[in-house]
């Protein structure tokens, strides 16, 4: 060991992610053949009613700043394409956020659960949602523990751009904004740095899980949108989550809106997304998509 640094947080941080993925992808192959338990679970009700829920964010501007309309941002999370989430789960997902009428579509990542091809299962649902100013996305724990090449590729030609640890701002009328993507936290390296450091006007930050407020700091946003939590997945009838994954943040910050920092002027959104990871069931849970109204 060397001197001065205590390794075994890491060490026990790689054996239970290894545990993890093992649990993960024996599943997978028991759940899989026909997709016959998220299909039974799909129709037994156990994986959650979809909800869309709806943010408004006041974003000051110059008095003299000329009048323009809400900007419609539509953000998902956590699709888990696979056999632990139902392709009809996964369909009323997209039809959903197509039907917010979204400027811009927002997603944080896990798009699949195990394996990377599962992502064909998600694609041409997320190239079908009209987004006139784009679609932009961040990856998840679970496409960076796959084959997360493939995933990226499937998403680009659905016409979603990865901005991981980059900005980008918008045109005009909404060319005060900017949106900052943040790799994962877990299996990533996220660079607040490049995404966020010179990225002009407003912030919004994309991201996949809460415990990347720590890469943050103390750099100033409007909104920070991210998932990983789900909520808990299965929480019990008096509202405790059952599993929450590891990280401080993640747990205190495990589902819903919050504020963020010293000051009050950071909000954070923490979605429950859509699919089911591990189980393919969710408990008081229910599935999300979100609408963002920024006025």
């Amino acid at each position: 060991m060397t001197a001065g640094i205590d390794r075994r947080p890491i060490i026990r941080d790689r054996r239970l992610a290894r545990t993890r993925r093992t649990l993960e992808l024996t599943l997978d192959r028991v759940f899989r053949p026909h997709d016959w338990a998220a299909t039974l679970s799909y129709y037994a009700g156990l994986q959650g009613r979809l909800r869309v829920e709806t943010t408004t964010l006041g974003v000051p501007r110059p008095a003299d700043a000329a009048p323009r309309p809400p900007l419609r941002i539509a953000f998902a999370s956590d699709f888990h394409a696979g056999p632990t989430t139902s392709a009809r789960a996964l369909e009323r997902a997209a039809q959903a956020l197509a039907e917010l009428e979204p400027d811009l579509l927002l997603l944080g990542g896990d798009f699949v659960s195990v394996r990377a091809d599962d992502i064909e299962r998600l694609a041409p649902l997320l190239e079908r949602i009209p987004a006139r100013l784009g679609k932009l996305g961040v990856l998840g724990n679970h496409d960076l523990r796959a084959n997360h090449p493939r995933v990226s590729a499937a998403l680009e030609r659905a016409g979603v751009e990865l901005i991981t640890n980059r900005w980008v701002s918008l045109p005009a009328p909404f060319d005060d904004l900017t949106i900052c993507g943040l790799d994962d936290s877990r299996h990533g390296d996220p660079r607040a740095d490049t995404a966020m450091d010179g990225a002009p006007g407003r912030r919004i930050v994309l991201m996949h899980a809460p415990e990347a407020l720590r890469q943050i700091g103390d750099r100033e946003f409007d909104l920070a949108l991210c998932g990983h939590t789900h909520g808990g997945q299965v929480v019990l009838p008096w509202g405790k989550p059952v599993f929450i994954p590891p990280g401080a943040l993640n747990h205190r910050y495990y589902a819903g809106e919050y504020t963020v920092g010293p000051r009050g002027t950071r909000r954070l959104l923490v979605s429950h997304g859509v699919g089911c990871s591990t189980l393919p069931v969710r408990l008081f849970a229910a599935p999300q998509v979100h609408l963002c109204l920024i006025v």
